[in-house]
C-alpha cells in the first residue's frame, strides 16, 4: 500500500469503453461494434475487424470519478483527468486528457487514439485523477483500480486465458505421460501454446456429468465441479508463467508476451495487491528466487485462482440447492 503526504480520494475512478473505430489507408474509418470491447473483461480486442490494414485506432472512453472529487471545498484546484495507454512491450506510452462533461460533473470522457506501429499485441489502459494540492501540481488523487488491454490483434475481447480440453481414458491413453494418473479426475499440462486440460473419462459419469445440462442439484454439483477445475487451471497456469521469466541485465523479470504474460496480469493484483503490475511481478520474482517469502504467498495464489473461478458463487449455489432438497425432502 502507499502512502501520499496529502489528502486523496479513497474511492477509485469507474472507467468504460464507448466506442472504437479503425483509421484505415484512405483516411475514412470504420466504426467497430460493441463486440469488439467487453466491459467484464475489460479487454478492446481490435482484430475484430479481421483486417491488418489500419493506420490507427480511436478508443472513446467514459470515466466516472467517486464523490467529494469535483467539491468546492476540495483541497485540490486545477483538477484534470488523464487517460494513459501503456505498452510494455515497445515502451510506448501515450496520454490524454479527458473533459468534463458539465461544471461539477463527475463524469469525463474523450477518446484516445492507438497508432498500430507503436504496439505489437496488448496494451494496459488506465484512467487517473490530478491536481494541485499545497501549490504542488499534478498530484495523484485517485485512478483506476484495474487496467483495461487494448489488444492490437485478437479477434475476441477474451479476458487473457485460452484453455484447450481434451477428454481421454488416462489408463487407455496413447499419450503415455497421462497413464500414471489414471486415478485423477482431470490434470493440467500448462508447457504448450496454450494450457491443455485433460478429462479423465475413466471416472464413471465425470464426462457426463461435465457436459450435461440438467437441473436441480445436479447443475449445482456441475458447478463445484468446474469451479474446482478452474481454480486448479489458474493455480498451475500462474506457477507455470512464473517458472520461467526472461530477465533483464539487471535482474528485472519481464512480462511473457503469450498467454503466460495475460495470466500474470490478471492475477497479480489479487496476489500483491496495491502494487502497479511491473512492481508486483518484481516482488513475486524476487519471493519465488530469493529465501524467504514464496510459501508464504502461496494463501494470496490460492485466493487469485478461487477469485478467477468463482468457486465462491459455486459453492453458494451447491448449498442453496442442498437445502432446498433437504426441506422438500421433511416436508
Amino acid at each position: 500500500m502507499k502512502f501520499y503526504p496529502y489528502k486523496r480520494l479513497n474511492r477509485p475512478i469507474s472507467l468504460r469503453v464507448t466506442s472504437a473505430s479503425l483509421k484505415l489507408p484512405d483516411g475514412t474509418r470504420e466504426h467497430l461494434d460493441t463486440s469488439a470491447y467487453s466491459v467484464p473483461q475489460r479487454t478492446v480486442a481490435l482484430g475484430v475487424a479481421q483486417r491488418d490494414d489500419w493506420i490507427s485506432a480511436r478508443i472513446g472512453l467514459s470515466a466516472t470519478l467517486p464523490p467529494g472529487a469535483t467539491d468546492p471545498d476540495a483541497p485540490w484546484s486545477d483538477l484534470r483527468v488523464l487517460a494513459v495507454l501503456t505498452d510494455g512491450d515497445t515502451n510506448v506510452r501515450t496520454t490524454v486528457d479527458l473533459r468534463q462533461d458539465a461544471p461539477d460533473s463527475k463524469e469525463w470522457a474523450g477518446d484516445i487514439e492507438v497508432l498500430r506501429d507503436d504496439h505489437v499485441g496488448r496494451a494496459t489502459l488506465a484512467v487517473h485523477a490530478v491536481a494541485t494540492i499545497d501549490d504542488v501540481p499534478g498530484r495523484s488523487i485517485t485512478e483506476t483500480d484495474a487496467d483495461w488491454a487494448v489488444d492490437t490483434v485478437a479477434e475476441e475481447p477474451l479476458g487473457g486465458l485460452t484453455l484447450d480440453v481434451k477428454q481421454a481414458s488416462f489408463s487407455k491413453s496413447t499419450r503415455e505421460w497421462l497413464r500414471p494418473y489414471s486415478d485423477a479426475p482431470w490434470v493440467i499440462d500448462a508447457s504448450g501454446r496454450v494450457p491443455l486440460v485433460m478429462v479423465n473419462t475413466d471416472v464413471e459419469g465425470f464426462s457426463d456429468l461435465l457436459g450435461g445440462n440438467s437441473g436441480g442439484v445436479e447443475s449445482k454439483v456441475q458447478e463445484l465441479l468446474l469451479a474446482q477445475m478452474a481454480t486448479d487451471v489458474w493455480t498451475a497456469v500462474f506457477h507455470s508463467a512464473l517458472g520461467d521469466l526472461e530477465v533483464e541485465p539487471d535482474g528485472s523479470p519481464v512480462f511473457p508476451t503469450d498467454w503466460r504474460g495475460e495470466v500474470l496480469r490478471e492475477m497479480l493484483p489479487d496476489v500483491v495487491p496495491g502494487l502497479r503490475a511491473e512492481e508486483a511481478l518484481r516482488q513475486v520474482h524476487r519471493r519465488r528466487t530469493g529465501d524467504a517469502g514464496w510459501v508464504e504467498l502461496q494463501t494470496r495464489v490460492h485466493y487469485a485462482a478461487v477469485r478467477r473461478a468463482s468457486a465462491s458463487k459455486a459453492v453458494a449455489n451447491a448449498l442453496r440447492a442442498l437445502q432446498q432438497m433437504n426441506r422438500e425432502d421433511s416436508a
